[in-house]
């Protein structure tokens, strides 16, 4: 038995006369770069990488179902075999590293082939044992255009089968009101289970049963509650997973493609917007390694069928205490006689969350131009001043840096309904270990383990007398929780001067972060959308005893029975229901708009549709509606409009690009001297699904947020 297991270790390449020495090199040879050659191309791959990396580095495709360079290996759909010299069988080349690779006794490189006789009949006998039980459902399937497996099987595998056997059938699964299951297409990739597992940091997923009765399901059979779970049909190679809501409704090959980013939070997710003609049939996430990787929240997804309802399409007048149709000349008409009748005194504006730059600087210079000192971007009463510089508003470090940090601070926030994104970056940081977080506010199941530090601002004044050990890359995040409140200004103070006492402000690292919940809020706190040095904030303005509010898509506030209210916006929410003037603008997926995200990085949308009917985009309207108050704004184009916002705002011209700002506002917010107040630190986000007027138009949104509410109410009611 000696005799014959050294010669299979010769023969695989893996024995020398002196095996200790060979162990000693081997292991001398692990931090080194890795010298391969892949079907002829010699590389250099860097240490620790598997061979299904180092593949694609020398430009060779591998074909595969279970692995996802985002997800843990578990090398169990043995698609990707590959041959390498020296093994005289196929490798798994996601199951492989190249330090795994043992050294030729000559010093070469180790050869990697993977389009020889023995990798093509490994495939294919692969993919004829994965098409046994898989139905022949291709042309009513809804992943088809789309299937990796359809794709793989013309590329890889054979025209024929030897199984005539009976095919299994599975039962359909509920996953929930996103995801629509046909399992008895699934080929046990676990590719869901280890998101859900590992990303989402929901662990409803998981694997029953053994062989051939091996199903995968929620294991209390219930749809499973996570903001970010509809992202495992994005993963799901085979079509067992597709989405419920837009099942059926079209093919891709008959959608235009756009690419866009996500306005439904302050991240700034990169998305695909997909349209048949004028209507938006789906939103798809698109790869931004530096914002969301290649995930976005349920919300993002599906909240296309919210752009198709309750929409303004056509201005409106009320009289007689009602609103009726008008025309744009009559309404503009009436809008501009009340601007400029009426004192610059009790005039006020206020711009929403989904407001973008474009149309927050051209409202801005109308209101310049009438003399109106009350404006205001911050319709939430976030205490946040961009006087004081733009550290004192950003998420300084950028979200890429989570995965860098040691420490974390949760103040006032809770980021899984803030940022659901953002939230797995935490966790994935969480999960590498080494990390401390802590939570000073409500405590709330983030996804990952925190030592809850308080809910009070008191709370925040002790930790900074009794701190841990200090951390060499230690984050603080602060959300509306702490600085949308009365004391706001002063909760952040405290943060900063905390933060500048703990290194959390250093030289080479800023931890001090805002995490914002509105897209539009960054991009106008840079446009100076606050208050002049006399005028009112947003609490201000609608406290009723203004003459005129123009709401620009404003529709988080209340505006008592007196003023008069001008609305443009996209749909009949809060705000256009209490309108006098209705102006219709356009959605985020109908025109080309900048928002800036809660780290500083200015992006666009680009147009994917048609604003409905006789609605807007928005700049144009503030454009008419400027020539009719005498005060013509000075840009007839798009193009004009960007130029003059850049020059007041340089940092929006960096699309794409993170505009970083020195530590110097953090220094002054830590300046600012006032009270704390003594009420809990509460995140004003208690429903996820129903943040904006576009989600409160959702009937997709509406049906997970009843759907999370009665989940909610049932332990409760267990528990009396």
């Amino acid at each position: 038995m000696r005799r014959l297991r050294r010669r299979r270790m010769a023969n695989a390449g893996w024995f020398t006369s002196d095996h200790r020495q060979h162990e000693m090199t081997v292991a001398g040879a692990k931090n080194m770069p890795k010298q391969l050659i892949v079907d002829g191309t010699a590389i250099e791959v860097e240490d620790g990488i598997t061979l299904i990396q180092a593949c694609a580095q020398a430009g060779v495709d591998i074909p595969r179902f279970c692995y996802h360079e985002r997800l843990s290996i578990a090398g169990n759909c043995r698609m990707c075999l590959i041959e390498v010299q020296g093994i005289p069988k196929p490798v798994a080349s996601c199951a492989m590293g190249v330090n795994d690779l043992m050294p030729n006794k000559d010093g070469s490189a180790k050869v990697i082939t993977t389009k020889s006789a023995m990798v093509k009949k490994a495939r294919e006998g692969v993919m004829e044992f994965l098409l046994l039980n898989h139905p022949l459902d291709c042309p009513i399937c809804d992943q088809g255009g789309e299937c990796d497996l359809q794709d793989q099987a013309m590329a890889f595998g054979v025209g024929g089968s030897r199984y005539a056997e009976n095919k299994r059938a599975v039962e359909d699964k509920n996953l929930g009101p996103l995801i629509k299951t046909a399992m008895t297409r699934c080929i046990q990739c676990t590719r869901c289970v280890r998101f859900m597992t590992e990303v989402a940091g929901v662990e409803e997923l998981g694997a029953i049963g053994r062989g051939e009765d091996m199903e995968i399901t929620t294991y209390l059979e219930k749809g499973m509650l996570s903001e970010m779970s509809a992202n495992v049909v994005d993963l799901c190679p085979v079509g067992a997973l597709t989405h419920r809501p837009w099942a059926h409704n079209a093919r891709p090959w008959e959608m235009t493609k756009t690419e866009s980013i996500d306005i439904m939070d302050a991240v700034g997710s990169a998305i695909r917007v997909d349209a048949r003609g004028p209507e938006v049939m789906r939103v798809l996430p698109r790869n931004n390694d530096a914002v969301n990787e290649e995930w976005i929240s349920d919300k993002s997804r599906h909240v296309a069928d919210g752009l198709r309802t309750q929409r303004l399409d056509q201005p409106y007048i009320r009289k007689n205490g009602k609103l009726v149709p008008a025309s744009w000349a009559e309404a503009l008409a009436l809008v501009a006689e009340k601007l400029t009748s009426i004192n610059s005194a009790v005039i006020g504006a206020v711009a929403g969350d989904l407001a973008g730059a474009e149309e927050m600087f051209a409202l801005k210079d109308l209101m310049t131009r009438l003399g109106v000192a009350n404006i205001d971007c911050r319709q939430d009463g976030a205490k946040l001043d961009p006087a004081l510089g733009r550290a004192s508003y950003l998420f300084n470090s950028g979200i890429e840096a989570i995965e860098q940090a040691d420490g974390i601070m949760l103040i006032g926030t809770n980021p899984r309904l803030e940022a659901a994104v953002l939230n797995t970056r935490i966790r994935k940081r969480w999960r590498q270990g080494g990390l401390l977080v802590g939570v000073i506010g409500e405590k709330s199941d983030l996804g990952y383990g925190y030592t809850h530090l308080g809910s009070t601002p008191e709370a925040l004044a002790r930790f900074v007398d009794h701190a841990p050990a200090k951390k060499d890359r230690p984050m603080f995040i602060i959300g509306p929780g702490a600085y949308a409140r009365p004391d706001g200004a002063a909760i952040l103070s405290l943060a900063a001067k905390a933060a500048l006492a703990l290194g959390v402000v250093k030289d080479g690292w800023n931890g001090f972060n805002i995490l914002h919940t509105a897209a539009s809020r960054v991009g106008g706190l840079d446009l100076g959308f606050v208050p002049g040095r006399v005028g009112r904030d947003a609490a201000g303005i609608v406290k009723g005893d203004m003459r005129v509010v123009y709401l620009l898509g404003a529709d988080e506030v209340t505006v008592p029975a007196g003023p008069f209210v001008i609305y443009q916006g996209t749909h009949g929410d809060r705000g256009a229901n209490r309108a006098d003037v209705i102006l219709p603008g356009a959605a985020y997926t109908e025109k080309s708009a900048t928002f800036v995200n809660t780290e500083g990085r200015a992006q666009m949308t680009a147009k994917a549709a048609f604003p409905p009917g006789e609605a807007k985009e928005d700049w144009t309207i503030l454009r008419a509606l400027s020539e009719l108050c005498g005060q013509k704004l000075p840009y007839d184009s798009l193009a004009a409009l960007r130029a003059a916002m850049y020059r007041a705002a340089p940092g929006l011209a960096n699309i794409g690009g993170r505009t970083s700002a020195p530590a110097d506002g953090v220094m002054a917010l830590a300046k600012h001297v006032g009270t704390v107040g003594t009420a809990p630190l509460r995140s004003p986000i208690t429903d996820f699904y129903l943040t904006n007027p576009i989600s409160r138009a959702s009937a997709i949104m509406a049906e997970l947020s009843a759907l999370k509410a009665s989940s909610s109410a049932a332990p409760r009611a267990a528990a009396e």
